[in-house]
């Protein structure tokens, strides 16, 4: 095989998190997006120390676990739902296997319990960040997500599945009203362009929502004879929708970033105020915009009680709850623990922390905004257990070392990633930790992404 080839075959393996793997003769093929059973043709692109990659270009057959019509009408060139062909017991049944092997690549003697499931399939998303742009070069403006193997294309999402319909509402108006002006979004090679994203955050349990519209600080530019850009008219638009929802705030934010992501230079409220409230395990959460909070909240009453599980007893116990975002673990745990203590980077959800312990009347809960690495060596209090819950990319080395020197008895890691927890598990290991046990968790139904919650014990001191 050289770069360029085209070749067929069937998907023999499937590796977290997008990886068909094709066998060609005694070569293996990483064919990305093409999914266990299914017969593709592909393109190597990559080829390298006996590694081979290969673009997807054409499924000629479903796999045999396809079983069921897609539920969404954007299946196939939405990059979101992967699984949706799959049934949900099959679905659980691949990310479980997914997460076994990538721990058992890394430990040995310790009990996998298993996968959760989410206790909704369809309508579980409580954030979603739409993005503007075409669905192809020079296109009428969409708004919606990225197409399957595209950083430029869009495609139009009203009608996800995956959230509440109250989120189609709102995306279809805000659309609407922009296209009626022939507004221009943000292009990312130029940055020139005013739309960027459509941000819509609403409780699952409360039903409130709130509503953010990024752009560039840039004036809009509408088309001649088109009515001009005014935001206080979108807002009445937005208020006057059928929502099953409450709609409690609508914020303007201005970005001028180079990255595209979802941040602030500038905010301006339109109406009400920018958090909301969800409820987790009978406990209230003030969310804010920026504030991080698990995607799934009934999923995440699943998570958060298999880690409370995994933790075990509590009482007279201090408690480091590290990357502990709006305090979520850390309030769940503090009823039955002397004290807890989070940390996390970003400050605004460290005062959404402090404020939703005071709401839930517990004074035992100390929050610290900074970076993990850093704070720890000026925390005076040593802990007694550990949980862990860090972003994707898991935890900076020279922070996990800090970590480990406490020597806790026992450790409970919480991860959106198992390649990464694989590889903090590792260093984890070797330095005198044992882990016990490992349960996955499904927040995300119908993609590739799982939750792993391990608990690890302190065998060497």
């Amino acid at each position: 095989m050289k770069k360029g080839d085209m070749l067929e075959g069937q998907v023999s393996e499937f590796k977290f998190p997008n990886k068909g793997i094709v066998k060609i003769e005694e070569d293996k093929v990483i064919v990305k997006n093409a999914l266990l059973g299914q017969t593709v043709r592909f393109a190597i692109n990559k080829k390298r120390k006996g590694k081979c990659e290969a673009r997807l270009l054409e499924v000629i057959s479903d796999s045999p676990l396809e079983t069921r019509k897609p539920f969404c009408e954007h299946f196939g060139p939405c990059g979101g739902c992967t699984f949706q062909k799959f049934s949900y017991e099959e679905q659980l049944n691949l990310k479980g296997q997914m997460v076994k092997e990538i721990i058992d690549e890394v430990c040995d003697d310790y009990e996998f319990v298993g996968i959760k499931g989410s206790p909704v399939e369809w309508e579980y998303r409580n954030k979603m960040e739409f993005s503007f742009g075409d669905e192809y070069k020079d296109g009428p403006l969409a708004l919606g997500l990225h197409k399957k193997g595209s950083m430029y294309d869009i495609v139009n999402a009203d009608g996800c599945k995956i959230v509440d319909h109250d989120y189609s509402l709102i995306l279809s108006c805000v659309l609407d009203y922009f296209k009626e002006r022939e507004v221009s979004f943000c292009h990312k090679l130029t940055h020139e362009g005013y739309l960027r994203h459509l941000l819509v955050r609403r409780a699952t349990k409360t039903g409130e929502m709130t509503v953010s519209l990024i752009t560039t600080s840039q004036e809009p530019v509408v088309a001649e004879g088109k009515k001009p850009v005014n935001l206080t008219e979108l807002k009445d638009l937005l208020l006057a929708l059928p929502l099953s929802g409450n709609l409690v705030g609508i914020v303007h934010i201005m970005n001028d970033s180079l990255a595209d992501v979802v941040k602030s230079d500038k905010t301006e409220m339109l109406y009400g105020k920018e958090s909301f409230f969800e409820e987790l395990l009978g406990l209230k959460f003030k969310i804010s915009t920026f504030s991080f909070f698990q995607t799934n909240s009934l999923g995440a009453e699943v998570l958060y009680s298999t880690a409370r599980e995994f933790i075990g007893e509590t009482k007279d116990k201090l408690i480091f709850d590290l990357y502990s975002g709006t305090g979520t673990i850390a309030q769940i745990l503090a009823p039955v623990a002397k004290k807890v203590i989070g940390v996390e980077i970003v400050e605004e959800a460290v005062e959404a922390a402090k404020e939703n312990a005071k709401l839930n009347g517990l004074d035992n809960c100390e929050f610290i905004a900074g970076d993990v690495l850093k704070v720890i060596d000026e925390i005076k209090d040593r802990p007694d257990l550990i949980v862990l819950d860090p972003p994707r990319d898991g935890i900076h080395p020279k922070a996990l070392e800090k970590i480990i020197d406490y020597g806790v008895d026992r450790m409970v890691y919480i991860s959106c990633k198992p390649t990464s927890l694989a590889r903090d598990l590792v260093m984890l290991q070797e330095r005198g930790y044992k882990v016990e046990k490992v349960c996955a968790v499904d927040m995300f139904p119908q993609t590739v992404h799982v939750e792993t919650v391990v608990l690890m014990s302190r065998v060497e001191k």
